[in-house]
Formats: C-alpha cells, structure tokens, sequence
C-alpha cells in the first residue's frame, strides 16, 4: 500500500535525478498525465511539451498561444489549463485529440505575478497561486494567497481560498526548529529570518488532499491540510532545488518536481512514496 504521509518523501535524496532538454530551461510547470507522461510549459513560449518521465525527452508539442511568461499547466479531465503570469487562463479542450481548440480566460486576479496552478477536484476548481503580493499597503505586506477559478462558472472567486501570514509561518517553523533562511543585517551584521514565501508551483496530494506549495525562491517546501492549516515545512538542499517550479503527484503518492536551469541545466526529480 502507498504511504499516505509527507513524512514518506526525503526530499533532498531523490530517487532519480534527470536533465530536460535545453528548450526547458526555464521551465515552469508540470502535469502527470500518467505515470510515464507529463505535460509542461516553460517561461518564454506559448507551447506545450508532452515529456516521457522515466527518459526526460520530449515526445510531443503543441503551440497553444504566443510568446508570453507562461507558469503553471493543470489537467481536469480531457482539457488543459495554462496559467499565464498576469492571470489569464488558457483552456485547451480535447487536448489528447491534438485538436487546437483553445479558450482564454482573463481573470481578475489582483496580483501582477502569479506562478502556482492545481486542479482541486474536491472543490471543482483551479487553484491559482499569486507569487506577488495581492495589494499595496502594510495590511498586504505579509499575506500571501491562493484564489479558485470556479470550472463550473468559470470565473474566479472574489476572496482568497488560502490565506497565509508570512510572521505565523515564521513562528510556526520556529516553534519547530525549521530553520529559516537568513540574511546579515546590513548595518549591524546580526543575522535576520528572511522568508518571503512566492509562491512558485503548488499541487494536491490526492491521497492525503494535502496542499504542496513550493517557494523556489526560499527552498522551500510548505505543506497544509486541505483547510490550508499549516503541517510542515521541509528545507529542501539549494544544490537539488536550484529553482523549483513545477510539482506534480501521481494517484499513488509519486511526485515529480522540475527546476529551471539557471546558470546550470534543468532537472527533473523522482521521488517514490
């Protein structure tokens, strides 16, 4: 039987660790379709890549729009959704009968960055995870949020669906001994918790219904309840996880997660529940 606990992955000793092709290396998200085929989608071009898991290679690809910062790719049934930064949703229907039948949805989402992209079957919806902030003033300074885009009524909630204060995420990882990451204080050398918890790829363990987010810029990996409570925080090794962008489960626990290549070439990571 699959074990059911995030406690099952050691997230700095994956169980394969592959190179994706050059024309991946700002890649950005990632979909199982199965256990031996994923979809992605990388920064710079409105395609997307059909890749073969266990070799790393590209199998297939299909332009769904122009060039654009596209971020995150979800599959709900026999369509595709492809999160472009600023919000818009891009559906493409049929996707398996390589038809090019695409539809755009503009959301109104308030922030300007927005990265994480997950289908919630339980709640029948996209989730869509903001990298930046979702406002100015000091009450957004610290709040960091996911909102739903309904797939029955296809328009997105008014509110956040997970809210998380970044100093309640803070004292949680203190309480227990996570450690955060630091910063010297420019003036006075002492050393500051620095975390600015963006939001780059987030999934939902269809076992557990746990929340994944990723925050590739803290190395970092955050888990939450289905309510978006806060369970654990795993430090994840910079040399493993240079820019984590894309996360994906399998129905039997898997997980894949990609990092853009950076100064480096980009990987794609195993781990085996």
């Amino acid at each position: 039987m699959p074990k059911e606990k995030s406690e099952a992955f050691d997230f700095n000793t994956p169980k394969k660790k592959l190179v994706l092709p050059d024309i991946l290396h700002e890649i950005s998200g990632l979909v199982a379709l199965d256990s031996n085929v994923a979809a992605c989608v990388q920064d710079e071009q409105g395609v997307v890549f059909f890749l073969d898991l266990h070799k790393a290679t590209i199998i297939d690809q299909l332009e769904f729009s122009g060039p654009g910062d596209f971020e995150g790719i979800a599959q709900v049934g026999t369509s595709l959704y492809m999160l472009q930064s600023d919000g818009i949703l891009y559906e493409w229907k049929n996707f398996e009968k390589r038809e090019k039948e695409i539809v755009s949805y503009p959301t109104p989402i308030p922030a300007t960055n927005n990265e994480g992209l997950c289908y919630d079957k339980v709640g029948n919806r996209i989730l869509i995870g903001c990298k930046s902030k979702i406002g100015k003033g000091k009450e957004f300074k610290n709040l960091r949020a996911i909102y739903g885009f309904d797939l029955k009524t296809k328009e997105l909630s008014e509110k956040p669906v997970f809210e998380f204060d970044v100093e309640a995420v803070k004292a949680f990882a203190r309480e227990k001994n996570i450690p955060l990451p630091q910063r010297e204080h420019p003036k006075n050398k002492e050393m500051l918790d620095v975390l600015k918890f963006q939001i780059s790829a987030i999934a939902i363990h269809p076992l557990t219904k746990e929340l994944y987010i990723l925050s590739a810029t803290d190395h970092m990996l955050f888990i939450c309840s289905y309510e978006g409570l806060l369970k654990d925080i795993k430090v994840l090794d910079p040399k493993t996880f240079n820019k984590a962008e894309g996360i994906t489960i399998l129905e039997n626990g898997d997980m894949w997660i990609t990092n853009e290549g950076q100064d480096a070439k980009p990987t794609l990571l195993f781990f085996e529940n």
